[in-house]
């Protein structure tokens, strides 16, 4: 089964610049969105055969997820942490799949205490699942785990992304029976997920890699791939596939 990951930072905005060629190409069983930027009304995609299902924020213009399935799902969950649109669960018979738009901590780490709670709801909502079935969660996750991560790691220690207090929130995940799948089947590789749009950052490949697909630890052996799709354009974040035999 093919999973995809993508922020599309303004679904709207990403549709107008070809990203829908990129999803129909794909022919992914799954199709996990983050940051629509829109209301349900808003969103209009020429899809065929998929199934939507959106958690938009009460803000407009801001945040939101969004699942696009070929199969209907045996319960949909968008409940959340929050207001903010930031989680779509769906639930099949032999695993969850949830999509997450974690949230930024901002300059100055503004948001940071935030930012933690709602990362601890959304560990103990795993965990919670996890006992039931495996998970597959994948997202925005706001985070770069390590130094290998991102490209100027002394530069952005401590800062939003990169601070002690997120990245151990992301080992206290791991460290609840989940696994970073790209990372467990390339410990060295240096890739990135996210640039900005400031200083020609994509094509200097000055980047982050928070863009992830987390599965539960005994769902790792079947995995087959974690591509991330540096060619694919449309937003200043690419997406990431997941191939996976369930």
């Amino acid at each position: 089964m093919k999973f995809i990951s993508f922020n599309v930072n303004g679904i709207r905005a990403a549709l107008g610049k070809g990203v829908l060629d990129y999803f129909k190409e794909s022919k992914a069983d799954f199709i996990c969105i983050q940051e629509t930027k829109a209301q349900p009304e808003q969103i209009d995609i020429d899809l065929p055969g998929y199934y939507k299902y959106i958690n938009s924020a009460e803000k407009k213009g801001y945040s939101g997820t969004m699942i696009l399935a070929k199969k209907e799902p045996m319960s949909v969950d968008v409940t959340g942490f929050d207001n903010e649109g930031r989680t779509v669960c769906l639930e099949y018979d032999d695993f969850y799949l949830i999509d997450n738009y974690v949230p930024n901590a901002q300059d100055e780490l503004a948001r940071i205490d935030y930012r933690l709670e709602w990362e601890e709801k959304r560990r103990k909502y795993m965990v919670k699942l996890d006992k039931k079935k495996p998970v597959i969660m994948c997202g925005d996750l706001n985070v770069a785990h390590n130094e290998i991560d991102l490209k100027n790691p002394k530069s952005n220690a401590g800062h939003a992304g990169f601070s002690d207090e997120e990245r151990e929130a992301f080992n206290k995940l791991l460290k609840s029976g989940f696994l970073d799948s790209y990372r467990t089947l390339y410990p060295e590789k240096v890739e990135y997920s996210w640039w900005s749009y400031r200083f020609h950052a994509r094509e200097k490949n000055v980047g982050w890699r928070i863009d992830y697909f987390i599965v539960s630890e005994r769902l790792m052996p079947k995995v087959k791939d974690v591509v991330i799709r540096t060619d694919v354009f449309g937003s200043d974040h690419c997406p990431v596939e997941l191939n996976i035999k369930l």
